[in-house]
């Protein structure tokens, strides 16, 4: 899979805020572009404490909340205003928040207004993916660019909600009711993909539930004008060609019909939105009905869901991970993505399973999560965490896909409380955080308020400096320590 997302690097949590990036310096809402934009936002206004809406204008599911996250400096989109009739708000006319020069406004209308000559100099290129030029003509007939992506693309929320808080709205009781019916309408295409794909059947329910909210909410964009758009403008065009292309592709080859190609402003369209190059990839026609249909055919979708797990690593029969109780005392600068040991060695400094039960297979090697540092549960994560992190890398997402999974099966909720006492940092707040932590030497990048391992990293270095728990949590009050109040 290609690596390119869009948010910053989701290296781990470091703060209490969903404040996570994927580490190619666009955040989660860049992912959203390598992979499936998914859903940006399940419902911004809850996702983010100030009550203002980032979702694309269709406010499609969980991905698309990560995409509006970290990009930039102002939250332009939370600025605009739907139109009168209940449109789509217009582009806000100001310079993007990450301050790339292809997101100032002067640049947004150049390319806006050479639009059409970029999209019909991409024909050579469809051409060569065996598009008739009939087809091209059609499908990119009368297209305008949507500048309102420009604003979502670059959005910077003030506030942000607490990995506990954000794991309450997605995995819910009238989630896990609508789940356990899809789960039971659809058994007999759940049997088929199982045992041609091995991969479980709760982990494809759990993402389809929270991608789209089991197909409710899956984006009203037109996918090919908004990689249309994203292709001839803004700071993502060589990619965005790719997807421009490859949704052209999709369409020529008749897998999919014109209306059923609409998503997210990035690009995701479907259920479990795929991105058009990711289609491209894992797209199983599964019903031999001579289309890969994953909007409408449920068949294709969870053969095509399962298909793209599988070809990432997916391990049959196997867990994404177990919640486990740290012992006293216990060091956190094990607690990273690249300090991997076998579960008997974590055995051995004193890790155990929350709800008391031995481990299957002590042989597994796992990596440690701590969201919440000492004030929070442990997590020990196994291969297929990896895999749901390739689908998405966000570790906030990839717990909720692997607990709502879980919790469909008939498990129960995590055992260890979350520090709900705790605030969540505004972004000024993060800021001035990073911002202190380099004037005393611990943080090396350059501040700019979007929380990932390099600053997880600063922050347990600060934390030994005064004999704190390195646990690489930013609360308020390491935030007032580091104040010298």
């Amino acid at each position: 899979m290609p690596s390119v997302k869009l948010l910053e690097t989701v290296s781990g949590p470091s703060g209490t805020g969903l404040v996570w990036t994927d580490g190619y310096g666009m955040g989660l809402l860049e992912r959203v572009t390598s992979n499936r934009t998914g859903a940006i936002l399940i419902a911004a206004a809850l996702l983010c404490s100030s009550g203002q809406s980032l979702a694309q204008s269709s406010g499609n599911g969980v991905s698309n909340f990560f995409g509006n996250i970290f990009s930039g400096q102002k939250a332009v989109a939370q600025q605009a205003m739907p139109g009168p009739d209940g449109s789509p708000p217009p582009w806000s006319g100001e310079d993007g928040a990450s301050g790339h020069p292809l997101m100032t406004a002067s640049a947004i209308r150049q390319a806006a207004a050479n639009f059409q000559n970029c999209v019909a100099s991409m024909w050579p290129d469809a051409a060569r993916r065996n598009v008739t030029q009939q087809n091209f003509e059609r499908f990119t007939a009368g297209l305008e660019p949507d500048l309102r992506i420009m604003d979502l693309m670059d959005s910077q929320p003030e506030f942000t909600k607490a990995i506990w808080d954000y794991l309450d709205i997605l995995v819910n009781d009238n989630r896990l009711a609508k789940g356990g019916e899809i789960l039971a309408q659809y058994k007999p295409q759940f049997d088929a993909v199982e045992k041609a794909y091995g991969v479980d059947r709760y982990i494809i329910a759990s993402i389809w539930g929270i991608e789209s909210n089991y197909s409710t909410q899956v984006g009203d964009r037109n996918v090919v004008r908004s990689t249309a758009t994203l292709a001839c403008i803004g700071r993502r065009q060589a990619y965005f060609k790719d997807e421009f292309l490859t949704a052209i592709e999709i369409l020529n080859r008749g897998d999919l019909r014109p209306e059923q190609m609409r998503g997210s402003w990035a690009g995701a369209f479907g259920p479990t939105q795929f991105m058009p190059t990711a289609f491209k990839r894992y797209a199983v026609d599964a019903d031999g009905d001579g289309r890969r249909d994953v909007v409408d055919n449920v068949a294709d979708l969870i053969a095509s869901t399962a298909n793209n797990l599988k070809k990432d690593g997916w391990q049959t029969g196997r867990s994404w991970g177990y919640e486990v109780v740290l012992p006293e005392g216990f060091n956190f600068m094990l607690a990273d993505k690249s300090k991997a040991m076998t579960i008997a060695q974590w055995q051995s400094q004193g890790l155990k399973r929350a709800d008391g039960k031995p481990f299957p297979d002590t042989t597994e090697r796992a990596y440690l999560l701590a969201p919440a540092g000492m004030q929070g549960p442990g997590f020990l994560m196994l291969q297929n965490f990896r895999v749901i992190m390739k689908y998405n890398p966000a570790e906030a997402y990839a717990l909720a896909i692997g607990h709502f999974a879980d919790r469909l099966r008939g498990g129960p909720p995590f055992v260890q409380p979350w520090p709900r006492q705790e605030r969540v940092l505004s972004r000024a707040e993060r800021l001035e955080l990073q911002q202190l932590l380099a004037q005393r030497g611990f943080y090396k990048g350059t501040p700019d308020g979007q929380f990932g391992g390099q600053t997880r990293e600063a922050l347990r270095s600060f934390q030994v400096s005064i004999g704190a728990p390195a646990d690489g949590f930013a609360s308020s009050d390491v935030l007032e320590r580091l104040r010298g109040r």
